[in-house]
């Protein structure tokens, strides 16, 4: 292509997934730009800088690892790093391998349409820039798009308001202010403790309680940081065999009712005291069989009441609707314990709806709680909401809203059908949040860059699948979950947190090994489940 706006490839988000996606193009001598809504790298810990914002799974694997000396320069201050680190990471990363030069910043994609005649793409921005490009790579997020709840009086509010998943950059003063959170997932988990130190009153609005363990992130020991780097090839293998990408400690080797009730308190006191998400898996198929994961239900809502003094409150903080893990575990600093300060209070919705939103506050069954400062941390529209909400076009003028109506299909999370040249990262269908999302989105786009070369040597002009095949994968994943304890939860795992959104269980339950065997075996066998056409009209 010659017109200085055509390119080989057009990568839509800068974040882990983006800039990778952008360094490997490079790599393999293709002419690629980048497009990105914000005014730097970081995705998600670019906009999610809340007060209390830090990563759920050890940075020393939540982090690039196909860069050695980048492993080798950076140490990491802490075991779960906050999000100030994380994106100075990314920004570091982003200097080292020259990326800035090819991301246009402040730039929205609005648009993005496919030529059945040309086997291209053309990009638009909401700026009005067009490009063209072969293929475009979709580093849009899983969880990307804010959950913007229809409360009625919403914009009648006459205090301040702020989203947890667009946080200002600039300061945010709380200081002698009567504060709500709207919201009990992760970033209200994490904001709540944060906001309590600083608030004159503090009420949480509770519509479902969440599991959360203790972060324990303390500052990592100079000789346990020189193992790590010693050991970071092996490491990294065995992060990409595990169930959720990472080397955490494994599962005990025993059922937990053929244990003594001793052994199985001291099993999940280690897992309580290491923190972290990967309390998960203390016992082998804890997300499989129903009786090892209420063991591991029981002992957590133990140490609610043990740490809540006042037992009502206790009882309206233990989750009582899904098995623990159903739901991605949340991680904190001393939420529970927030609860027995006198001036932060619980309101649970389910027995205090919320009936409007008035200029002085929040108006319940029970009365109206006056604020000064309204924060809502009610999550995303999750896997889909970021590309749907793009007017994408593929075969025919085909919208991509419209083709997933009755819930996303793709192959792989990777491809959808009838949009040729395009290829999704951590998107439906692949083990994204499931997994340790940096490595699984390195595995993809080595594999999507393995197809881009396919394409190019075989003198494709485009490439897709057909949609028996996605729609294969897609059962697949679905059958996959059905098999677990995931699908007895309503949860973003399945877009049952947006009204309206058809339900489905989106991402692969399998493990991230098992999706990375996936991803290898059809690129060993030569893609012989993609469809390559030497014309650019797609019959599938």
């Amino acid at each position: 292509m010659s017109n200085e706006d055509d390119y080989d490839v057009v990568v839509i988000g800068a974040g882990f997934a983006g800039m990778y996606a952008a360094y490997r193009a490079r790599q393999d001598g293709l002419t690629v730009h980048g497009f990105e809504a914000a005014s730097d790298v970081g995705g998600t810990w670019y906009w999610n800088r809340y007060p209390g914002a830090r990563c759920d799974v050890e940075s020393v694997d939540y982090s690039f690892s196909f860069d050695d000396a980048l492993q080798q320069e950076w140490t990491w201050s802490e075991r779960f790093a906050t999000q100030p680190e994380i994106l100075g990471y990314l920004r570091h990363a982003a200097g080292r391998f020259g990326l800035y030069d090819l991301y246009s910043f402040d730039e929205r994609v609005t648009a993005a349409r496919y030529d059945d005649t040309t086997g291209t793409w053309t990009v638009t921005t909401a700026s009005g820039r067009s490009v063209r490009a072969r293929f475009v790579v979709l580093a849009t997020g899983s969880l990307s798009v804010p959950n913007r709840p229809a409360i009625p009086g919403a914009d009648e509010f006459a205090g301040e308001v702020y989203f947890t998943a667009e946080w200002p950059h600039e300061p945010v003063s709380l200081d002698g202010k009567r504060v709500g959170v709207i919201g009990t997932g992760s970033s209200g988990i994490q904001t709540v403790p944060e906001v309590a130190k600083r608030a004159a009153e503090l009420t949480v609005f509770q519509r479902t309680a969440n599991y959360s363990i203790p972060a324990v992130s303390e500052p990592l020991p100079p000789e346990e940081f020189a193992e790590v780097k010693a050991t970071y090839a092996e490491r990294r293998v065995r992060t990409r065999r595990g169930l959720y990408g990472s080397p955490a400690r494994d599962p005990h080797p025993r059922h937990p009712l053929e244990i003594s009730p001793e052994e199985r308190n001291r099993v999940l006191e280690q897992r309580w005291t290491y923190g972290g998400v990967f309390f998960a898996r203390s016992f082998p198929d804890q997300m499989v069989d129903a009786d090892t994961n209420r063991v591991a239900s029981e002992f957590v809502h133990e140490k609610i009441r043990q740490i809540v003094r006042d037992p009502r409150t206790a009882d309206d903080l233990i989750p009582d609707d899904h098995p623990i893990g159903a739901k991605r575990i949340c991680t904190d600093s001393g939420y529970y314990a927030v609860f027995n300060q006198e001036h932060v209070r619980l309101v649970n919705l389910r027995r205090d709806p919320i009936e409007r939103i008035e200029p002085a506050g929040i108006l319940t069954a029970t009365g109206l709680t006056e604020l000064d400062v309204l924060i809502y941390a009610t999550g995303f529209d999750a896997f889909t909401g970021a590309v749907t909400r793009m007017d994408i076009r593929g075969v025919d003028g085909a919208a991509l809203s419209d083709t997933w109506a009755d819930g996303p299909v793709t192959f792989l999370g990777l491809v959808v059908p009838g949009f040729p040249n395009l290829f999704l990262l951590n998107g439906p269908g692949s083990s994204g949040p499931l997994s340790n999302m940096v490595l699984c989105a390195e595995q993809q786009i080595d594999w999507v860059y393995q197809v881009v070369a396919a394409t190019r040597e075989r003198a494709a002009t485009a490439v897709d699948v057909r949609v028996d095949d996605a729609e294969k994968w897609t059962d697949l994943v679905d059958e996959t979950a059905q098999a677990t304890l995931f699908t007895r939860a309503r949860s973003w795992y399945t877009g049952s947190n947006i009204e309206g959104k058809k339900e489905r269980f989106m991402p692969y339950a399998g493990g991230m090994g098992a999706y990375v065997d996936h991803l290898g075996a059809e690129a060993d066998a030569g893609f012989p489940t993609l469809v390559f056409e030497s014309s650019s009209r797609q019959n599938v």
